[in-house]
């Protein structure tokens, strides 16, 4: 049995398609399907129960699935020793992270992390999911907020910094509040999700407020937020880096300068540190080294 067998196998259990796997793979779906045929029969056992819809494992399927991927990950270490002997960073590296702060950060991680590593490419899955990185074949993911309890690693890189922000022209409607108990008389605007109601809160020193804000807009996409902050509406809880631009370009201000709001922690998250190849190390170093670089993101 050949580790490309193995490897197609479990390609096809962790996409739960032959149509993606052999996108996946770059091979042609039909010779796809007669591999892992050709596997069924050589164990004389039916891995996988086939439908014109979904594909599920058999029993038998999950418990030979379980030792493929331990198979293929300890070849995986043996390429990993080589590497960590060779030194320089090189292969595919697989990563994945929220969509917004895989805009707002990771992709200039990424194009820094490919300019100075030639022997290196990138996979990169922008999405809104929480992705299993080990049964999905990924090197690495960037998560922001806490984390769960995991049976994975984890390395943090920084802390997300955030502020409020108004529009001049709505501050010049409205004024500013002069401490954080006045926002609760002020049109605000949030990123977050359940009912329209949200705390915000505030610290100056010892000295820590928590104000109820009744949202105008709340909104899943702190994009939305800025913009709708930018046009005006209201005052908006952001992250720095994302309101930076409107700043400097005079379209957003500053509100209760003086007070701090919570950061949020950002982690790179993979199955283990002690097989951490090169190429995954490069681009967590190069993620730590931007985020030293710019607090606020």
């Amino acid at each position: 049995m050949e580790l490309a067998t193995l490897r197609a196998f479990v390609k096809v259990v962790q996409t739960g398609s032959f149509t993606r796997a052999a996108e996946a793979l770059n091979i042609q779906k039909a010779y796809l399907s007669r591999v892992v045929i050709q596997l069924e029969k050589e164990l004389g056992a039916r891995l996988l129960e086939r439908t014109t819809r979904s594909l599920s494992l058999t029993e038998i399927g999950r418990e030979f699935f379980e030792r493929a991927v331990g198979i293929l990950a300890s070849v995986e270490e043996a390429e990993r020793a080589v590497q960590k002997a060779q030194g320089e960073p090189r292969g595919v590296l697989k990563l994945t992270c929220g969509v917004e702060f895989g805009m707002i950060a990771v992709s200039g991680w990424i194009s820094d992390y490919l300019a100075r590593y030639p022997q290196v490419r990138v996979d990169a899955d922008f999405t809104g999911r929480l992705v299993d990185i080990v049964h999905e074949g990924f090197d690495l993911a960037i998560r922001v907020g806490p984390l769960a309890d995991s049976t994975l690693t984890a390395r943090k890189l920084g802390e997300l910094g955030y502020d409020l922000y108004a529009a001049p022209g709505y501050l010049a409607r409205y004024g500013a509040p002069a401490r954080p108990a006045d926002l609760a008389s002020h049109e605000t605007l949030a990123f977050s999700g359940g009912s329209h109601q949200a705390t915000w809160t505030l610290s100056h020193g010892q000295r820590v407020e928590r104000v109820t804000v009744q949202p105008r807009l709340k909104a899943n996409n702190v994009f939305a937020v800025r913009d709708a902050a930018v046009a005006g509406l209201g005052i908006a809880q952001l992250p720095m880096v994302v309101a930076d631009a409107a700043v400097r370009a005079g379209q957003l201000r500053g509100v209760l300068t003086d007070w701090s709001l919570p950061t949020v922690p950002v982690h790179a998250v993979f199955a283990s540190a002690r097989y951490l190849t090169p190429k995954v190390r490069a681009f967590i170093n190069v993620a730590v080294e931007a985020m030293r670089a710019n607090p606020s993101s």
